[in-house]
């Protein structure tokens, strides 16, 4: 199995150029319950100007791409307030774009 973490740094110089300031993952691949089948669930914060569904969406697809699985993209200003407190204590930003 892929390390998410690593095929994300190892990618992050295409990352950025969707216009991301940080992307983090949380979910079952932060709590070492991935498996084969999970989909890696992922929290994203654009940079102002670059926040559109354009990006969004090319991300979504450029990242289902390499990680080779679904993919659950959230950003920052989309997350349910009700989920919000879970997800942001237990996500786990990938350093090389903090």
């Amino acid at each position: 199995m892929i390390d998410i973490s690593s095929e994300l740094e190892e990618n992050i110089i295409i990352i950025k150029k969707f216009g991301v300031r940080r992307i983090g993952l949380f979910g079952s691949a932060v709590r070492g319950e991935l498996t084969k089948e999970s989909d890696v669930d992922l929290l994203v914060e654009f940079e102002e100007e670059c926040e559109n569904f354009f990006n969004l969406i090319n991300l979504y697809f450029f990242l289902q791409n390499l990680l080779h699985r679904k993919i659950d993209l959230v950003t920052t200003d989309s997350i349910s307030p009700y989920l919000a407190p879970y997800i942001l204590k237990e996500v786990k930003y990938i350093e090389k774009l903090s």
